[in-house]
């Protein structure tokens, strides 16, 4: 389906907004109402994407090609997701390595700080659980300039390099491990960023991979401690939509609970997109997303071999 085929011309000034706040703006919108309880469950994906065709161009989100994500809590009808959140929650294993981004997103828990691979992302509630899941949105720009405000040191390690690995549910066999890049960069008048604090813990498990040092850490927790101190965090109603520009606006989320039983448990779907006019973005940022011209497709997901860029 193409944006032809989802004409929304009365809108079409409206998404013209969207997509100038999003690219020059706040970089975050929350659009309230949509009714998604008229839908049958294609229906609401088909709307969703037809939407999302009129601010971007959907790209995959993982190696296997999945274009629209649903965001719930599988620990109940994943039995290896279940098994590997409760024990890094009872911690009954020291053996056990860092919890992968993946496995978060897929249960019910608290979702740290992060950017996704792609330039803008959405999300809609299509239901709630019984409490919990506040999405928490935070401006980059404002930690850029706070940590260098604070300190100068550790934000210029911030904009140097941090191993970072690639989840195999992101690469196809034969793809590099590990890629290193800035947390921060600035190219053309312009803040973008990448982060995702999982990744760096992950690569610290490989031997031929540096250690962090002292200071290395200490600039990710200033992050992680401003990013919590100063976030907004707003509950999902159902028929909300979320747009995020994942280059200036990192996004978490709190834990939520879902009914045992019934239909009152949490779904998001999620799309990634790319627009016809997103930026250009530093040269060093290209190890993660190939393309770092203005204008030009792109995900951390290769869009022609289906590959991650790293």
């Amino acid at each position: 389906m193409t944006k032809s085929d989802f004409p929304l011309n009365s809108l079409e000034d409206f998404f013209t907004e969207l997509r100038e706040e999003l690219e020059n703006g706040l970089g975050v919108i929350r659009i309230k109402g949509l009714p998604v309880r008229s839908f049958l469950p294609e229906e609401q994906r088909l709307v969703f994407w037809g939407l999302g065709l009129h601010l971007g161009t959907p790209v995959p989100q993982s190696i296997a090609g999945e274009m629209i994500g649903e965001v719930r809590d599988e620990t109940r009808d994943n039995p290896e997701i279940g098994n590997e959140i409760a024990a890094h929650r009872s911690k009954s294993n020291n053996t056990l390595g860092i919890l992968s981004s993946r496995s978060r997103a897929r249960s019910n828990g608290p979702l740290r700080f992060h950017s996704d691979g792609s330039d803008l992302i959405s999300l809609l509630c299509v239901r709630n659980g019984l409490a919990g899941g506040e999405s928490k949105v935070v401006s980059t720009a404002f930690l850029y300039n706070e940590i260098r405000r604070q300190r100068p040191d550790l934000h210029a390690l911030l904009c140097k390099p941090y191993h970072r690995f690639l989840p195999n549910t992101d690469r196809a066999e034969g793809d590099i491990v590990t890629y290193a890049m800035p947390i921060f960069g600035v190219h053309n008048g312009k803040l973008s960023c990448q982060y995702c604090r999982t990744f760096v813990e992950q690569a610290q498990e490989l031997d031929y991979i540096p250690g962090l040092t002292g200071a290395q850490t200490d600039a990710l927790d200033l992050l992680a401690e401003l990013a919590e101190r100063h976030c907004i965090k707003a509950p999902f109603d159902e028929g909300d939509i979320q747009l995020i520009n994942n280059h200036v606006v990192f996004h978490g989320r709190t834990p939520f609970e879902d009914a045992v039983e019934g239909g009152q448990q949490r779904l998001l779907l999620r799309l990634w997109l790319t627009p016809e006019r997103n930026r250009a973005l530093p040269k060093s940022f290209g190890v993660f997303w190939g393309s770092t011209e203005a204008g030009q497709p792109r995900s951390s997901i290769d869009l022609q071999q289906n590959t991650i860029m790293a």
